[in-house]
């Protein structure tokens, strides 16, 4: 009886409940960066990648683009205008997803993940010339926390090369 309870009790002590998580790495880096059109300095902009059935998505704030050649770093939180979902669909997502008036009714959203936490890289190169100034703005997503609705968190994820977008004055 006693090796029935010892037993037991290892039992107790080294099993783990991984909370269903489906997400152990965020792989977007060799994905292509899309946006439903011309990306803009003074309005929000969807930015977003697809990896076959998980999507990465920001929501760039207006005015976090600037014109200027430089580097912006700065941090996203629950209440800031910036944010960035995680979404897994429940079959192949294609960019009309995003970018048509009324979705398709297929793929479903499974599970969306929003970022409690981001820090975001943005650097920025003129590209254009005197006559047609041009910017390309180059984003970076240094560390990323996942939370899911059970609170489980994932943390600092890295995506080195969200992508970039080009924007003109």
């Amino acid at each position: 009886m006693k090796n029935f309870f010892s037993l037991l009790i290892c039992v107790f002590i080294c099993s783990c409940d991984d909370g269903d998580l489906q997400i152990e790495t965020l792989d977007f880096d060799n994905v292509p960066l899309l946006t439903c059109g011309t990306v803009s300095i003074t309005q929000s902009n969807v930015l977003f990648k697809l990896n076959e059935t998980e999507a990465l998505i920001m929501n760039l704030a207006a005015n976090t683009l600037k014109n200027e050649v430089g580097t912006v770093a700065f941090e996203i939180t629950a209440t800031t205008a910036t944010k960035i979902s995680y979404r897994i669909f429940s079959g192949t997502a294609t960019n009309n997803y995003f970018c048509d008036a009324v979705p398709p009714i297929t793929p479903t959203v499974l599970e969306e993940i929003i970022a409690s936490q981001a820090e975001i890289t943005i650097t920025t190169e003129s590209v254009g010339t005197v006559d047609l100034p041009s910017f390309e703005h180059s984003i970076v997503i240094n560390k990323i926390t996942l939370e899911t609705g059970s609170g489980q968190r994932i943390t600092d994820l890295t995506v080195k090369d969200f992508g970039t977008v080009t924007t003109t004055n």
